[in-house]
């Protein structure tokens, strides 16, 4: 299976380095930069008393336009903030047998993607690592998760997500195939909103959170909002799934910080609209209430606005 990785950070990096060290046939497509260091050091992981490398094949988006042949498997694995540039640069490795699995969190990217390349190319993913990229580039793995659920996005498990289920398998992956692909990214959205939510309002751990006075109702009352959200859009959280965030979010002396949180703390620009605008709008169009998620919203928009004003 000839597949494209498009980006090389801490999850499509992840990924496609584990593709590539089974012996899959994988390509990077990377920016320019980023492919000078990956060619000086390779794509290296570390962490967890662990440290290999790939020496990864490589490709611009220049180059790919040089090149006819499609590929069988695209992992779409961009900030949403690029997503627009990635989808006119990943073009044309897209054929009409070309799978495209996006690895982005929340909703609003199916629709993108579902407008340039048709909603039969286009399957629902599901990405769950612990891992970010250190100050070398290097792909740092912090916790033993490597969980990529994906399917059709109409339910039917067809020849293709059988194939490339057992492609990833294969790569050490866990590659569950959901019944309902798009519910199981309702409800990775619900924890991510919970999670981002919570750390970036209070700018700190769970813990620093949890640990202050009045600190132990945030989580829930977020999660709260988020999962009526899901449930008004006919998606539902379970119990169990509802617990497991909960055990996250609540969580006293907890040093956890999601990505979004280091995005902020750092000066960087979020993903502010993907995940929490979209959400908040649909909620209003669902006439669900959520005054939590209205004010992280704004407070991410604030930072936006500094950072973007700061760039120009």
């Amino acid at each position: 299976m000839k597949i494209l990785v498009v980006g090389a950070g801490a999850t499509g990096g992840y990924f496609g380095a584990l593709l590539a060290r089974a012996g899959e046939d994988v390509t990077f497509l990377v920016r320019p930069a980023r492919a000078a260091a990956l060619r000086e050091r390779g794509l290296r992981v570390v962490g967890r008393d662990e440290e290999w490398t790939v020496e990864p094949r490589l490709v611009t988006a220049d180059e790919l336009r040089e090149s006819s042949e499609p590929y069988d498997l695209v992992l779409m694995s961009v900030k949403s903030t690029g997503l627009d540039r990635a989808i006119e640069d990943v073009a044309p490795a897209v054929g009409p047998d070309t799978a495209v699995i996006p690895l982005l969190n929340g909703l609003a990217h199916i629709d993108a993607l579902n407008a340039r390349f048709g909603a039969p190319a286009v399957l629902g993913g599901v990405a769950k690592v612990v891992t970010t990229l250190d100050d070398s580039g290097d792909i740092r793995r912090l916790a033993p998760l490597a969980h990529l659920a994906f399917g059709e996005q109409d339910g039917t498990v067809s020849a293709r997500v059988e194939r490339i289920r057992k492609v990833l398998e294969g790569a050490g992956i866990d590659a569950p195939v959901p019944a309902d692909v798009l519910t199981a990214m309702w409800h990775k959205w619900v924890f991510i909103t919970t999670f981002g939510a919570l750390t970036s309002l209070m700018r700190g751990t769970v813990g620093d959170v949890y640990d202050a006075p009045g600190g132990p109702a945030l989580g829930p009352a977020l999660l709260d909002e988020a999962a009526a959200v899901a449930a008004a859009a006919g998606h539902p959280v379970p119990e169990k799934e509802r617990a497991a965030t909960l055990a996250v979010v609540s969580a006293p002396g907890s040093p956890m910080v999601p990505s979004l949180y280091r995005d902020l703390t750092a000066g960087r620009p979020t993903e502010v609209e993907h995940l929490f605008g979209d959400l908040t709008s649909r909620a209003r169009s669902l006439g669900v209430p959520t005054p939590l998620l209205d004010l992280a919203t704004l407070h991410l928009r604030v930072h936006q606005r500094r950072v973007t004003t700061a760039g120009a």
